[in-house]
């Protein structure tokens, strides 16, 4: 299976870069092809509306690191999104590049059967209304593809890079990329 995992962290250590780890040394270990993509450390503007793209017919206007990541978002079988909460949602790093799915939309959503991932991390416990707004957003985004979700991790009580390895997310996230 090829995997590909979009991490938005702008943190190189932070809460979110554990989970990542351990779900791509799970996946791994069940012999998956793993690309990584962590979009805080990338030159990636902003979908600009033009539509000179016209959806997947003719090439973004902006030619930057979302190319590294089209091949690979296209032919995965799996997309992992990763992101710390930011007040209610996902990083600008993640809405960012999946604004910029409108230029292989076409793609993405015609017979396409992947699945897909959504793991956060955050100060707030995972019960709380905090949370909810990006797991719908999650939901959204997967239903409108037609992609199937096989896992969330809403690690909640985890704002620090130490509240997260010691409790047990780190493990959920091996496991879930071990059972792919």
């Amino acid at each position: 299976m090829k995997i590909s995992v979009i991490s938005s962290s702008p943190r190189k250590e932070g809460t979110t870069s554990l989970l990542v780890d351990e779900f791509i040394r799970g996946a791994a270990e069940a012999g998956h092809e793993v690309f990584r993509f962590d979009a805080a450390f990338e030159k990636i503007a902003p979908c600009m509306a033009c539509v000179t793209c016209k959806n997947g017919k003719e090439k973004c206007i902006h030619n930057d690191s979302m190319e590294k990541l089209y091949p690979h978002l296209l032919e995965a079988d799996c997309v992992v999104f990763v992101t710390p909460l930011y007040y209610f949602g996902m990083t600008a790093q993640l809405k960012t590049v999946i604004d910029r799915f409108y230029a292989v939309t076409g793609t993405l959503k015609n017979g396409s059967s992947k699945k897909a991932v959504l793991m956060v991390a955050a100060w707030e416990p995972s019960d709380t209304v905090s949370m909810k707004g990006l797991a719908q957003q999650y939901k959204t985004l997967v239903e409108y593809f037609g992609w199937e979700d096989i896992g969330v991790i809403l690690a909640g009580g985890c704002g620090t890079r130490e509240a997260v390895a010691k409790s047990d997310y780190p493990k959920q996230a091996y496991q879930l990329g071990k059972s792919l």
